[in-house]
């Protein structure tokens, strides 16, 4: 029997789990699972026969080592941040390790001492990181196979909320992590043009826009994410004259949240004082120019450069920013405070399904020729356990389990999917299960 112990049990574990025990009994396997909290563990295995729970303390290195000893690989869905103390018992007790997480600085030193113990460590195995590096990485080596020479590479990824569900102004509720939706993109986007370098700052972010439509969902704009040079190196397209990474949001969201981020709501750096005392109206207000007559609507129009009429403000209005409504906060950050009312508004109803959508774009030569293929994926969830976040993060990560338990993908060290013997075997399985993507190919028009 091998066992396979599983390090947190979040939203994101909820599909893998359920994987590893609809699947346990035709692989022999025994499913550990510890979380923070025993219930949330115990909510994900439901008393299944070939499962276990127990509470799960990343500070009892006692319990660690006896947890990762007995185990044949060990899942760590934990905050990121822990996934190097996971690593090192790993190591220690020669222990495979797969996480959806990126490759750490951390991470990426035990490589040696993970080959040197016979183990691998397979990180970067969700959707974003995750399917998205295999499935450019198929398509980036069948255009090299066939002879041809990439120039152009474009990859952007989205997780929104299911058409049926689209029910506000925004196009958007909080499928993820809020905070980190809040604070996305403070920093610098970097990437690469035909051959120009362009650096975009947090206050331009979300004015450099592109746009594209996928089959049977419709129309969206993409922001650029922070680094995507770093992407040539992992995808050994170093001397690419393209290289491009971003965001998803339905047309017109990045139009009204760069007014957040104009105005300073998503600072995360400073208290704001008597916030206690404050409405929105005035949380508004102290961004803007003292005039203690001209409305607060007004001021921000004019400072911005709105249409009073159009949907930037429908929108801003529709969130409640302009009410004389208490703030309901104590002592906060500006983008704490944001995130409280977004949180509300922005609500994930027990009805409404997620979507994850992903896209590429390559441009390459052939014979003389300049080609171009777009590739799509849609995923639909299920409910709020098996959202499309829960199945695309954790359903390769499952699978990329299986096929390293069975011998199926047979490394050591620290790898990220990227190569054939480990992509190809994952994304076959995916596709049955329908995370797959359609692909069109045309001659490319500048």
């Amino acid at each position: 029997m091998k066992r396979i112990l599983v390090l947190g049990a979040g939203l994101s574990a909820s599909t893998m789990i359920k994987y590893f025990l609809d699947h346990s009994e035709e692989n022999d396997w025994f499913v550990e699972v510890g979380d923070i909290n025993e219930n949330i563990a115990k909510g994900k295995t439901s008393g299944h026969p070939r499962s276990s729970t127990f509470a799960f303390d990343i500070n009892n290195k006692e319990a660690l080592t006896g947890k990762v000893n007995v185990a044949d690989v060990v899942i760590s869905f934990l905050p990121a941040r822990f996934h190097p103390v996971v690593a090192e018992m790993c190591v220690e007790q020669k222990t495979h390790m797969v996480t959806a997480s990126y490759v750490s600085k951390e991470m990426k030193a035990l490589d040696q001492a993970a080959k040197d113990a016979g183990i691998a460590m397979l990180n970067e195995l969700g959707v974003d990181p995750g399917i998205d590096h295999m499935s450019a990485m198929r398509v980036v080596d069948n255009i090299r196979e066939n002879g041809g020479v990439l120039e152009g590479f474009y990859s952007s990824t989205g997780g929104l909320v299911a058409p049926e569900s689209d029910t506000n102004p925004w196009n958007y509720k909080f499928t993820w992590n809020p905070r980190n939706v809040v604070l996305a993109g403070q920093g610098i986007a970097t990437f690469i043009r035909n051959g120009k370098y362009k650096y975009i700052p947090y206050t331009k972010l979300f004015d450099r826009l592109m746009y594209t439509s996928v089959p049977g969902v419709g129309d969206f704009e993409i922001y650029p994410n922070r680094d995507s040079l770093k992407y040539r190196e992992t995808y050994d397209l170093k001397d690419i004259p393209t290289m491009y990474r971003g965001t998803m949001r339905r047309p017109g969201f990045c139009e009204a949240w760069n007014v957040f981020v104009q105005l300073g709501m998503t600072d995360d750096t400073v208290n704001v004082e008597n916030a206690d005392k404050m409405t929105w109206r005035e949380f508004t207000n102290m961004f803007l120019r003292y005039d203690p007559v001209a409305p607060v609507e007004e001021k921000l129009v004019n400072y911005l450069g709105l249409d009073p009429d159009g949907e930037v403000m429908k929108k801003l209005t529709w969130l409640g920013i302009f009410e004389e409504k208490p703030l309901g906060c104590d002592c906060a950050t500006p983008a704490q405070i944001l995130q409280k009312l977004l949180e509300e508004k922005w609500e994930f109803e027990a009805q409404d399904k997620d979507m994850i959508v992903m896209q590429h774009r390559f441009i390459y030569s052939l014979e003389g020729k300049k080609k171009e293929i777009t590739s799509s994926m849609v995923v639909i969830g299920n409910d709020h356990t098996h959202t499309a976040m829960s199945i695309t993060v954790g359903t390769p990560v499952a699978i990329a389990t299986k096929l390293l338990l069975n011998g199926t993908i047979n490394v050591t060290g620290v790898h990220v999917p990227v190569n054939k013997e480990i992509y190809e075997p994952i994304l076959n399985e995916l596709e049955p299960l329908g995370i797959k993507f359609t692909e069109e190919e045309k001659d490319f028009i500048e």
